[in-house]
């Protein structure tokens, strides 16, 4: 039981924990309120999350992973940039503070790391992960790896432009991908009529041709989008995974559609895109995958 790896995935709402063996199995999972506020809160929650868990196996684990929001430093070790939520949270030095060598990565890479090892994208190279929720995440592998790019801010795809016109989103980028299907813009894109997507989204299956107008805009961006990175990275494979990505065939089908007209298809090679696998455990598991890479590296 020495090679047991934890990884943690602390998100504003929930703290989710499992533990995993070589071969990705979770041996032991836990669900913990963040109570995102008081860094003492949190910290507290993420002790009894790992005190639970070495509990139930009667063992320590040899590693630990994280997966935050925000941006790591330069050796993966802490967050270095994440103003505004989980107080505490930046250059906080979690191998101290769990007496265990931790690895800490984005939330996205962490969400990516968990498809591409024992998910939708296993044994694939070259792939990239968008999460469509509140707002739009981001992730790339290349060559097998998790790309992170300078000041590891790569993988931010929602914020690429969309409409140069269009307002700026969060960080100042004008016509964002994110403002352009997030449900952080739903009331502005349906002028109130609707508060999330999921109404929306039902408006549309019933025919109502306001929302249908919206809706399939929505997923028109996506696929400019999702065609631009392929020339640019030119992956294998696309995965999406949120909220969002429960809407099934009705985002599916039409985003296929448009992307036939979008993508550029050299020799009929188009990049697949199919919808992640993992659920809401896919930061804690690939929190996990990433510790043991890292430190095995």
């Amino acid at each position: 039981m020495s090679n047991i790896v934890i990884g943690i995935d602390l998100g504003g709402t929930r703290i989710k924990a499992v533990a995993t063996d070589d071969c990705g199995n979770i041996l032991h999972q836990y669900y913990q309120p963040t109570n995102d506020g008081y860094d003492a809160i949190w910290k507290k929650a993420i002790s009894t999350a790992v005190d639970e868990i070495q509990g139930k196996l009667k063992c320590r684990a040899s590693l630990f992973g994280i997966s935050a929001p925000g941006l790591p430093d330069a050796t993966n070790s802490a967050i270095a940039f994440m103003p505004g939520r989980l107080y505490g949270l930046e250059n906080f030095d979690w191998t101290e503070f769990l007496k265990t060598k931790t690895f800490v990565l984005n939330d996205a890479v962490s969400a990516l790391m968990a498809e591409a090892r024992f998910g939708a994208a296993k044994n694939k190279s070259n792939v990239i992960m968008l999460t469509l929720g509140t707002g739009v995440g981001g992730a790339i592998l290349i060559h097998g790896k998790p790309y992170q790019g300078s000041f590891h801010k790569a993988g931010h795809i929602g914020h690429m432009v969309i409409d140069s016109e269009g307002d700026p989103d969060i960080i100042g980028m004008p016509g964002s991908l994110e403002d352009a299907i997030g449900n952080c813009s739903i009331e502005k894109r349906t002028a109130g009529k609707f508060t999330s997507t999921e109404q929306l989204l039902v408006a549309y299956r019933n025919g109502d041709e306001f929302a249908a107008k919206v809706w399939l805009t929505s997923v028109r961006k996506l696929a400019i989008a999702l065609a631009t990175l392929t020339n640019i990275l030119s992956p294998e494979m696309i995965i999406l995974g949120g909220g969002i990505t429960e809407a099934g065939k009705d985002l599916f089908d039409p985003l296929e559609k448009y992307m036939e007209n979008f993508e550029w298809r050299t020799e009929g090679n188009k990049a697949e895109i199919v919808k992640a696998q993992y659920g809401d455990l896919s930061g804690a598991v690939g929190a996990a995958c990433f510790a043991r890479e890292a430190f095995n590296d």
